[in-house]
């Protein structure tokens, strides 16, 4: 793996202050936003693991804390999705802000209630979003809000998780943008068996860069002035 810059960073929320690790490895192509899942923080193992290989990929991450010490003691703030999403668009404003990745496109990664409000946040923003890839996700949770999502989305879940994996076919099933469902063969909930994680990591690493790619090539200006007339 190249050299990769660590910073790190604050989302501010109002008065709370909200930790966050920004990755940027040499010529990063775009930047994942990271929303972890209920009772979790931006120290999620299997978070940073993912992170990790999209690190490797040239693809900038940052993981932060949705929510702060005292917010992540009342269970309501956990599941509490609109709450979750504004945080998350709170962070894609750092991001498109910070020196360093301004110029990047931008992504988001979520897992399970995170998951939710990575598609939440993403319908708002719409062209702003250049792909999701949802880990275990609940998109029963964002409702209506699904049809408008715009980004590309990718929607990973593990073949012996099948409450969810019911949930995700239906929700794949509504989305009205470019989407895919992978299922991880035998892989449960957390992805803890044995080399589910790496799949995982593999497919967002895959979606990522195809996508961000073809924002970042999008954002180029036409050296012709954008006439398409010989």
């Amino acid at each position: 793996m190249g050299r990769v810059e660590n910073r790190s960073v604050e989302v501010e929320a109002g008065r709370i202050r909200l930790p966050g690790d920004l990755s940027i490895p040499r010529a990063a192509i775009g930047v994942v936003v990271f929303a972890h899942g209920s009772g979790s923080t931006r120290t999620s193992p299997r978070n940073v693991a993912v992170a990790r290989t999209l690190n490797e990929a040239g693809l900038a991450t940052l993981l932060f804390d949705l929510l702060s010490e005292d917010e992540a003691e009342d269970r309501c703030n956990v599941f509490d999705v609109p709450l979750l999403a504004s945080r998350l668009k709170l962070a894609t404003r750092l991001i498109q802000t910070h020196r360093e990745t301004r110029d990047l496109p931008v992504g988001y990664f979520g897992a399970s209630t995170g998951a939710a409000a990575a598609l939440w946040a993403a319908a708002e923003l719409r062209s702003s979003i250049a792909a999701v890839v949802s880990r275990g996700g609940r998109p029963d949770l964002v409702g209506p809000r699904l049809a408008a999502v715009r980004a590309p989305t990718l929607l990973i879940v593990g073949g012996a998780d099948q409450d969810v994996l019911e949930l995700n076919r239906q929700a794949h099933g509504e989305l009205r943008c470019t989407s895919q469902l992978e299922i991880v063969p035998g892989a449960t909930h957390l992805f803890e068996e044995p080399v589910a994680l790496d799949a995982v990591a593999e497919l967002a690493s895959e979606w990522f860069v195809r996508f961000l790619l073809a924002a970042a090539d999008e954002a180029i200006p036409d050296p012709r002035g954008g006439s398409d007339e010989s």
